[in-house]
């Protein structure tokens, strides 16, 4: 990696902005992990309330350090999945109780 291909990136993490340069090829899949840790974060003030933001930190890179390296993109591959079919769940409830709320409707006035 040469510097001459490196951009200038700002991300978020844990609360705090880091401008650091990455490979331009690389840009799209460190915003991804960034949002993995930052969602993780989250997920760890949730499930442990009261630490701080370091201590939460740790625990996500000691979690994200565990997770094998293949299966890094695996991992917001199956969250982006999970978030696409939980979205189509919601859509189809609606449409089916929507839908039932007109059969319903039209069982009313097709009596004779």
């Amino acid at each position: 990696m040469s510097n001459e291909k490196l951009i200038p990136v700002s991300v978020l993490l844990s609360g705090r902005t880091y401008r650091i340069r990455v490979d331009a090829e690389l840009e799209e899949q460190l915003r991804k992990t960034v949002k993995l840790v930052n969602d993780k974060v989250i997920e760890y003030k949730t499930a442990f309330p009261g630490k701080d933001m370091q201590d939460y930190t740790a625990m996500v890179m000691l979690w994200y350090a565990t997770q094998p390296v293949a299966k890094a993109s695996e991992i917001l591959e199956i969250q982006k999945t999970e978030s696409d079919l939980g979205k189509m769940q919601e859509l189809l409830d609606k449409t089916l109780s929507h839908s039932g709320d007109l059969s319903a409707g039209a069982d009313l006035t097709s009596t004779k």
